[in-house]
Order: structure tokens, then sequence, then C-alpha cells
């Protein structure tokens, strides 16, 4: 952690997150505190998702904050059989209907939208990345890391990553002066998903989609897996975005390609975690002035638990 920023651990829907922001004038808020961990109850889930969002931009309202960055997810959209090749930022979010997990960050991007429209006045970004691939343990991360990967039988969708660190420089763009609205996010291309798995390699092992479900949902229930059954979606059915806004708008674009961010999970010795592993910091750093914003010196942490980012 750089030495010029604060953190505080709060719960940002106590009291102690709204004396922090009366303290200190901050020029943005970048909300990352999303928890989507399978394992916490659906109460903890809503109370640190949906409320915690709520009342953070209740906050930004209520102290003037300029600029306001929400970070969703292209999970929203969810995959589904009758998608079209690329989806839109005004594609409905459909994400929670077979996977009840994601019901939090579709009414997240759902409340952040109602606040751009209600307060004008607030720059307001939401953006919508594809898988992120780095040192964040996620779901794509973990399947990526398996020796063995299962694949679903007779289906080879379309699929699309993002290096955390163009993600980082995709929020950094969204601090820009003068931007507002919802962006998706997306790496370098667009491949099929054996294209990937070769490129990352990694030996795959095709199972029938019924028999794939059923072994998941056993997993499960014996706390034993690692996903659950409506997950098999993802590498069943395509559910890529279209990012022209984000590259015309944001003016952003991928600094890594496909290959860079396969081998940058490589390198973060994650293939057998274990306490000998050492998680190597980024590579570069943001520029903290480009563009006339100093990023605030003191920032809030809501205490979150980041475990399981889509």
């Amino acid at each position: 952690m750089p030495k010029d920023v604060k953190v505080y651990t709060v719960d940002i829907r106590r009291r102690q997150a709204e004396d922090i922001f009366r303290r200190y004038r901050f020029k943005a808020v970048v909300h990352l505190g999303l928890m989507v961990s399978r394992r916490k109850r659906a109460s903890v889930r809503h109370g640190v998702n949906v409320v915690g969002t709520q009342t953070l931009l209740s906050l930004c309202e209520r102290y003037q904050i300029p600029k306001a960055v929400i970070l969703s997810s292209a999970n929203v959209y969810g995959p589904r059989p009758g998608n079209p090749q690329f989806l839109k930022e005004d594609t409905p979010l459909l994400g929670s209907e077979s996977f009840y997990a994601l019901r939090d960050l579709v009414s997240v991007d759902l409340a952040a939208q109602s606040f751009f429209w209600k307060h004008p006045e607030v720059e307001t970004v939401i953006l919508r990345p594809v898988h992120i691939v780095g040192r964040l343990e996620n779901s794509v991360s973990r399947y990526l890391r398996q020796p063995v990967i299962p694949t679903v039988l007779g289906f080879d969708p379309m699929v699309q990553v993002i290096h955390e660190e163009d993600l980082v420089q995709g929020i950094h763009r969204a601090l820009l002066p003068g931007l507002r609205g919802v962006f998706n996010l997306a790496g370098p291309g667009t491949v099929p998903l054996r294209t990937l798995l070769d490129l990352a390699g990694k030996k795959t092992f095709p199972v029938p989609g019924v028999a794939l479900r059923a072994g998941m949902r056993l997993a499960w229930r014996m706390r034993f897996g690692a996903f659950t059954p409506p997950e098999i979606a993802r590498i069943q059915f395509v559910s890529t975005v279209d990012d022209t806004l984000s590259r015309e708008v944001l003016r952003f674009r991928p600094e890594h390609s496909l290959e860079e961010t396969l081998d940058y999970l490589r390198e973060l010795r994650l293939a057998s975690p274990g306490p000998g592993n050492v998680l190597p910091r980024p590579r570069k750093r943001v520029d903290r002035n480009e563009g006339g914003y100093r990023f605030p010196q003191e920032l809030d942490s809501s205490g979150s638990d980041p475990a399981d980012i889509p």
C-alpha cells in the first residue's frame, strides 16, 4: 500500500463511514466492495451489496461528491442460449434468472443506474468488465488454475477476459472529468473457450452437461466443490459484450494481449495454492495526476469480503 494512502476498515452502512465523508472533501468515490461469495448467507450478501451501495450513493449525494464510479460486472447480462454474439449496455440484465447468487449484483447495477438518472449533478460511471484475470480469487481464476479443466461436451462458447491492470486503467479513465454513463470493459479479444484453454496450456475433459451439473451439485452440497451448478452456463452459452462505447467514449484500450494475460496468471504461482506462494505486485502504476484528478489521500474501505469478485 502506498505510504500516502490511508485505509479505514469500516462497515459502509454504519455511522463511521459517514464520519469519513464528513471529515474529508472527496473529489471522487470508487465503489469496489461487492461480496459475491457463494458460501455467505443471502441476507449477509444483500446487506453488504445492496444496502451498502445504496448507503454509499446517498452519501455521495449528501456530501456533493462530483464523481462516483461503480464496479459492476458483465455477468449481470447472464449466459443464455439465445444471446446475440455481442451484448450492448442496454441489454436487459438477466444474469440472476438462472444464477440466484447474482441477484444482488444485478440489484447494485440497477441501483446505480437509478442514481445516475436521479442525480445528474453527480458524474456516475458504471463499469461492467468481463472476467477479470489476476490476483483476485474469483471464479475464472479458480477455473483456469485447475490441472484438468472440465468443459461441456458439444459446446465451445466465445469468451472474454481482462487483465486486472487493464481494469485499473479502465477505472482511471472513468475518473476523468466530464464522463458519465454505463460501459462494458473487455480485454484484447474474443476467442472460443477451447482456444483460451489451449493458450493457457491446460488439458480439458469434456463432460455431458447433465453429468457435469449432477457432479457439481453433489460436490457443492458436500462443501467440496468450488463452483455451483448454475455456473456451468458460463462455459456452455455465449455472454460476450460489445465494448465499442468504452473504446470511443472512455478511450479505453487494453494494453495486455490475451497471451500476456494468461502468462500473468501463471506468474502468480497459484496453480497449487499454498503458504509459500507470493503474489507479485502489479508491474505498472497509473499516473495519479493524469487528467487533472488528484486521487483522494484518505480512502474508505467498506471492509467487505472481496474473495469472489465476478
